[in-house]
């Protein structure tokens, strides 16, 4: 089967912050890919800027390497075709150095859709913005790409926002999540809304709990600086996983428009119970990883690879119990796991069923173990619906819980588009559904800022736990003292 390409119109992508390490492990192979599924017509420009001076073919040699990386074998053509695309302009976001020549290469290019792509820290979208309006950058077609974190706190996000704002209608503001552009995301929301098998049993009543589990093999590596300014509760529950939540337990939107499916969003972020230092202490479990081994051998513990200073107190793990406050969904807990160096790396959200109600099987048949729909982002993504079956063959009734299994790659025979490929399109097409709106942003940070406060103020330290397991034995205990337990092999 070959995936449908949709085409658009010729754009230009202003990518600062483009010799960066999201733009060269990230950006530029996505927009080669799209060139190779001839989604970049021939007047597409790749405008990459930066601070260090350089030439144009400085540049595409970095852009080169770049998809040789990520590609095992790009194709020859594409990839000329693709670097000719590309240019480059030296600019200061913090000055006016540069700017000029950045306006004399956009002036050829007024007409066509226009998108910047902020690839750099939240520090700087203020001043970037800022010039970007004061010299007369914005036309109509113009939309700004704005990546994670967006503030570290509810009152830094209002003034990134605010600050962004100043500039760019919110309409044209993409806040970027690349967990929204995963396939299997989107997938939930077509296994909920254009099946009626789930939606009717997508409750209270039939549900007895979910999991969404974001866990890393990895370490901090070169992200340490900025990890350790945020920790993994802004690294990634604000966002991805609040993201995630979002998609799984809201109501049906009227349509798929952008606004219909965020303000359904909005209202679970609005109807989370709130967890502060009252309760915080009960529903939430902090650690942060020691020494310990994966699959490439032995590994250093998160101080060591800090370095030398003052013994860290950041968490690179979390576990939450969230409780949602509406009818749908009163008394089903939402368990919540993220961390790094754990056992495999692995995404995906588990909805576990509640068990029958009464079974007509004797107990030579077996256990009968409940029904559990897993949505698996990664490595693998895919479909599971575990079910009770039985056991093939004679010999009475034996039954068997096995998973109807629907690989992405193996059923539909198609390369896994990368999120930031879907994205960028997106963007491009003026399409926000996947996208976060400001008031999204906030409201998350307003659930999340009590629980950094909480644990601010309790003066405990993060629970260690070692590498290569799956986090402290309090996350355990979590989810065990309501009599379930975390699934590590759906």
């Amino acid at each position: 089967m070959v995936a449908r390409v949709i085409s658009v119109e010729p754009f230009d992508i202003v990518v600062f912050g483009a010799t960066g390490d999201l733009a060269k492990r990230k950006l530029i192979p996505a927009l080669y890919e799209r060139c190779l599924a001839g989604q970049m017509p021939a007047e597409c420009r790749v405008i990459a800027v930066s601070r260090r001076p350089m030439s144009a073919e400085d540049f595409r040699a970095i852009a080169r390497t770049a998809v040789e990386e990520s590609t095992s074998k790009p194709d020859p053509e594409t990839l000329s075709r693709f670097l000719d695309l590309c240019q480059y302009v030296a600019v200061d976001a913090v000055s006016d150095e540069g700017w000029s020549d950045l306006c004399a290469r956009l002036q050829a290019g007024e007409d066509r859709v226009r998108v910047f792509y902020l690839a750099v820290g939240p520090d700087l979208f203020d001043d970037i913005c800022g010039r970007i309006g004061s010299h007369n950058l914005v036309t109509p077609k113009t939309r700004v790409v704005v990546e994670k974190p967006v503030g570290k706190n509810l009152a830094s996000a209002k003034a990134v926002n605010a600050a962004v704002g100043k500039v760019f209608p919110e309409e044209a503001v993409f806040r970027i999540d690349h967990y929204l552009g995963k396939e299997t995301v989107q997938n939930l929301m077509a296994l909920r809304f254009a099946n009626a098998l789930f939606e009717p049993i997508w409750n209270q009543g039939h549900v007895d709990h979910v999991q969404i589990t974001v866990a890393e093999s990895l370490g901090v590596a070169g992200r340490a600086g900025y990890y350790d300014t945020a920790g993994a509760l802004r690294d990634m529950v604000q966002n991805h996983m609040l993201q995630l939540l979002c998609l799984v337990a809201m109501e049906p939107p009227v349509s798929m428009d952008a606004d219909s499916v965020r303000d359904e969003k909005l209202k679970v972020l609005k109807a989370l119970e709130p967890i502060d230092e009252r309760n915080a202490q009960h529903l939430t479990v902090r650690g942060q990883y020691r020494a310990g081994a994966s699959a490439g051998g032995a590994v250093p513990g998160y101080q060591e690879e800090l370095g030398a200073g003052e013994p860290s107190e950041t968490e690179t793990f979390v576990a939450i119990k969230a409780q949602i406050g509406n009818w749908r969904w009163a008394g089903v807990p939402f368990y919540l796991r993220t961390g790094k160096r754990l056992a495999s790396r692995v995404s995906e959200i588990v909805v576990a069923f509640k068990p029958i109600p009464h079974s007509v099987f004797d107990a030579s048949a077996g256990q009968i173990i409940a029904n559990h729909l897993v949505i698996r982002l990664q490595p693998d993504e895919g479909v599971k619906l575990w079910l009770m079956i039985k056991d093939p063959g004679p010999g009475g009734m034996r039954l068997q819980h096995v998973p109807l299994d629907m690989s992405f790659a193996e059923a539909f025979g198609v390369r896994n588009v990368d999120a930031y490929e879907r994205l960028i399109m997106d963007v491009v097409r003026g399409n926000q559904t996947l996208f976060m709106r400001r008031d999204e942003v906030e409201a998350a940070w307003t659930w999340i800022d009590p629980i950094l406060e909480a644990w601010r103020t309790s003066r405990e330290t993060p629970r260690p736990y070692t590498a290569g397991t799956w986090g402290p034995s309090a996350a355990i205990a979590l989810i065990e003292r309501d009599g379930r337990t975390w699934m590590d092999d759906a």
